[in-house]
């Protein structure tokens, strides 16, 4: 009896086990476990890929929950009382960021105050003739502008204090504000290095290059002020909750420092439609306060394993809309820019599940060199992309430069703060200006003098083919001096619009019903911002093109019926917008 007692004992201790085993993160044999068989995680509050989303070592699951108005006190005493545990409170989006056990997802689902919940989804970052090609020399010459006086928020992985972003007199560091949202980590130095990079494409002074190397390495607005807010950690990764933070500090701390630009070269995977995104929703919540969001369109523009050719491959928060959206072209070593090409990386649209017309513009991002973080991973692991000094001589005295100072990287994570940094110079320039007149103005005022197509090259060699359409190049190139020109003002929004593709007839036009900028006037018209490009005509696409034709993009061939992009798949690259100096040195 005794012997049949613990063997009862011992079936049931088995069960118990067998049951537990997937509420924590790793097995014996590094198994990751995840949410996937709780019901509520399939609910119709809850994102498609939750179910999916790795649980954490301790058998919770780091969410991102919206309520339907801003949470109250009892909310977050009821998440407490049930075993939540608060990691930021997201206030822009009426929401926050929790570690929760699993089965809270079941009381979410039901709670009448929750309007979504998602994962708290990873992020990650996404190259002198850049600033020539963009026309920035021009209209440096013409006004005088460096962005004295007006606050850039970089959300990157932290921003090393570089001599290039000293005062002009060497006083003191133009980093006004540091802040890291990592947790555990409060150090606000580039452990990783892309931060440095992207603010010296935005603000470097150049001083450190003024001797001693081939040029002198100066930025878009080189006196701009640098808001440092770190959401990445040596590896480059970050978290949704971690970004949102860091963009609601940036709303908070609008006024301090004027804050009227935030660069995020950076992002994720597209899971939801931007409505439900919760970091669209922060990004759109900081262009309301009055600050221009810019955003890396993404490094997958090659990505041809579902037959899309790249298209449709921008990445979030990319895909908002309200966002300024950068894809990346290379200057082919020349100043001039009648000989740039687009990027063939370069993330194409429309954008997954909502379509949206992406990218808006294009910039320079191919092999881009600006400041180095000291014993960063990409500055240590990538020796062959640092500058090294030269030795310069006058008379009989030769000196030589300062080594460690600048890298070379490449992607649109390095285009992004080339347009930050321009828009930077309008507010400098008119300080009244709405995010909706600088974005319409760039996009405006682009160069669309492209050629119909191209061919770009990777180091090994590799071709890829590159047609000049709206959803590789946006409304075209940006240029500075043009943008500093124009004096029109967008008396409405200026959101990106969606594009609408008639399956019968085989041609697709725009829907401005979200605008009431684009298409209302002479000023904003169609054509006047997209151009003639050549898969358009009449405001509808050729169908011979390689977007349109017989495409899996648009039509319903070897895909059941349900596109890639039109239907409601979320399964699409991976999730980050890796720098491409990650695994290569740009494109040749």
């Amino acid at each position: 009896m005794r012997v049949r007692f613990f063997y009862l004992f011992y079936l049931f201790a088995l069960v118990v086990a067998l049951i537990l085993v997937p509420m924590t993160a790793e097995a014996a044999g590094g198994r990751q476990f995840v949410v996937r068989d709780i019901p509520a995680a399939r609910g119709h509050k809850m994102s498609a890929d939750l179910a999916n989303f790795p649980l954490n070592a301790d058998g919770t699951v780091s969410v991102i929950i919206q309520f339907n108005q801003s949470p109250k006190a009892h909310h977050f005493a009821d998440m407490a009382v049930r075993g939540g545990r608060l990691k930021f409170s997201l206030d822009r989006i009426n929401g926050a960021a929790y570690r929760i056990p699993v089965r809270m997802l079941a009381w979410l689902q039901n709670h009448p105050d929750v309007a979504y919940v998602s994962p708290d989804r990873p992020n990650k970052v996404a190259s002198d003739d850049d600033i020539p090609a963009v026309m920035g020399d021009v209209a440096w010459q013409q006004y005088g502008l460096d962005g004295t006086g007006v606050g850039v928020a970089v959300i990157d992985s932290g921003v090393f204090s570089h001599d290039d972003l000293q005062n002009a007199n060497g006083s003191g560091s133009r980093i006004v504000y540091s802040e890291s949202f990592i947790p555990g980590d409060p150090s606000t130095d580039d452990a990783y290095g892309h931060g440095t990079h992207v603010a010296g494409i935005l603000a470097g002074s150049g001083h450190d290059s003024q001797s001693g190397y081939p040029v002198q390495y100066t930025g878009v607005a080189p006196n701009a002020n640098i808001i440092n807010l770190r959401v990445l950690d040596a590896n480059g990764s970050g978290s949704d909750s971690q970004v949102i933070a860091a963009i609601q500090r940036a709303i908070q701390l609008r006024n301090t420092y004027n804050i009227r630009v935030i660069n995020l070269s950076l992002g994720r995977g597209i899971y939801e439609s931007y409505t439900l995104d919760p970091v669209c929703q922060a990004v759109e919540a900081a262009w309301q306060s009055g600050i221009v969001v810019v955003v890396a369109a993404g490094n997958y523009g090659r990505d041809n394993s579902l037959g899309t050719q790249g298209y449709a491959t921008i990445q979030a928060p990319g895909n908002d809309p309200n966002v300024i959206t950068v894809g990346a072209t290379k200057t082919n070593g020349t100043p001039a820019r009648l000989d740039d090409t687009v990027a063939s990386y370069s993330s194409k649209g429309p954008t997954l599940l909502d379509h949206v017309l992406k990218p808006d513009l294009v910039a320079p991002g191919n092999r881009i060199v600006s400041l180095s973080a000291p014993g960063s991973t990409l500055v240590t692991s990538f020796t062959n992309l640092n500058i090294q000094p030269i030795t310069t001589c006058q008379g009989n005295t030769c000196t030589t430069g300062a080594s460690g100072k600048y890298t070379k990287l490449s992607g649109t994570s390095m285009a992004t703060p080339i347009v930050a940094g321009a828009a930077v110079l309008m507010f400098q320039k008119d300080p009244t200006l709405t995010p909706d007149t600088v974005k319409a103005r760039m996009m405006k005022t682009a160069w669309k003098g492209y050629p119909v197509s191209s061919w770009g090259y990777d180091v090994r060699g590799r071709g890829y083919f590159s047609q000049y359409d709206v959803f590789t190049i946006g409304a075209g190139y940006l240029d500075i001096y043009a943008a500093l020109n124009n004096t029109d003002v967008a008396n409405g929004g200026a959101p990106s619009p969606v594009v609408n593709f008639n399956a019968t007839t085989g041609k697709a036009t725009l829907s401005n019903s979200l605008s009431i900028t684009w298409g209302t006037s002479i000023i904003w018209g169609n054509s006047i911002i997209w151009g003639n490009s050549i898969v358009w005509g009449g405001n509808a696409v050729l169908s011979d093109s390689i977007v349109w034709g017989d495409s899996i993009i648009w039509g319903q061939t070897g895909i059941n019926g349900n596109s890639i992009i039109w239907g409601n798949s979320i399964v699409w690259g991976a999730d980050s917008i890796n720098a491409l100096s990650d695994g290569e040195d740009g494109e040749n």
